[in-house]
């Protein structure tokens, strides 16, 4: 098994703590790790064993009726940061069964309709399973702050609003793993061209993005003040510097193994008489 370069757990080294600024996170930096990438690469693999067994126990007692707990992976961040190597490389080495993924873009018709949180609210995780929202409902005071989308009153309301519905979250027994990757504007541009270098890669490249870049203080402001207004003790902020892919995917997947042994899943007891079972199998 690889050895564990961890110096400071990564829930530790990454959670947000009073007085922080976002300003002055070295985006190249690997808080808590001491290791290289190959180093990283290798502490990834092995821990896809130990993530898969904790969520399989889980799901295990989702389908015995028996648990209590899920977990809620959010994941917040600009455009190429790396959310989707996050699903694939961590999310996907556990059985999809017990993962159920949801991705917030421009709210429809219907849901402008309601609260903004009443299409969050809907996808929340059942017990025994591990939720991942690939952008969520900060959506609505980052974008919704830059671009003015609501009057100002109203994404104050949003912070608030945020704090209790996270908290109700928590006390249904969600285990909330709130995470922003974050990037250089520096390292955006270089993945950007390199998706226009690409044809296989051009699919990803949205021009929009472009147009972003020129808001890209205002945004680093949004964050700073959502994460300011919204990490509490039981829905805390971990900031990931994430202009090392390995780090963060290897961040990421230490973050749910801990949320996850938090829990503590233990496989269901056989509701029959096993050794009866065993003979009437034999004889069938």
């Amino acid at each position: 098994m690889s050895k564990s370069r961890w110096s400071t757990p990564a829930t530790d080294a990454l959670r947000i703590e009073p007085g922080f600024r976002l300003a002055d996170i070295d985006t190249r930096s690997t808080p808590g790790y001491d290791g290289t990438k190959s180093h990283a690469a290798e502490a990834l693999a092995a821990g896809a064993a130990p993530l898969s067994d904790l969520q399989e126990r889980l799901f295990a007692q989702s389908v015995a009726g028996t648990a209590t707990g899920s977990v809620l992976l959010v994941l917040q961040a600009m455009d190429t940061a790396g959310k989707g190597g996050i699903v694939r490389h961590v999310v996907g080495s556990v059985d999809p069964q017990g993962v159920e993924l949801a991705s917030f873009k421009k709210p429809t018709a219907e849901e402008l309709e309601h609260d903004f949180l009443w299409r969050i609210e809907k996808r929340l995780p059942d017990a025994g399973r591990i939720g991942v929202f690939d952008r969520s409902h900060y959506e609505d005071v980052l974008i919704g702050r830059v671009r003015r989308l609501a009057p100002e009153d109203e994404i104050e309301r949003r912070y608030s609003a945020i704090v209790g519905f996270e908290a109700e979250a928590a006390a249904m027994g969600i285990r909330l793993v709130k995470v922003m990757l974050h990037i250089s504007k520096d390292e955006q541009r270089d993945r950007l061209a390199r998706r226009l270098d690409r044809p296989d890669k051009h699919w990803k490249y949205n021009p929009a993005d472009v147009d972003e870049r020129q808001l890209w203080d205002e945004y680093m402001d949004a964050y700073q003040v959502a994460i300011d207004r919204t990490s509490t003790p039981v829905a805390p902020w971990h900031v990931i510097p994430a202009d090392r892919k390995w780090y963060a995917r290897l961040a990421v997947q230490q973050l749910l193994i801990d949320a996850l042994e938090d829990i503590g899943p233990s496989w269901p007891e056989a509701e029959y008489d096993v050794e009866e079972e065993k003979k009437r199998l034999a004889v069938s």
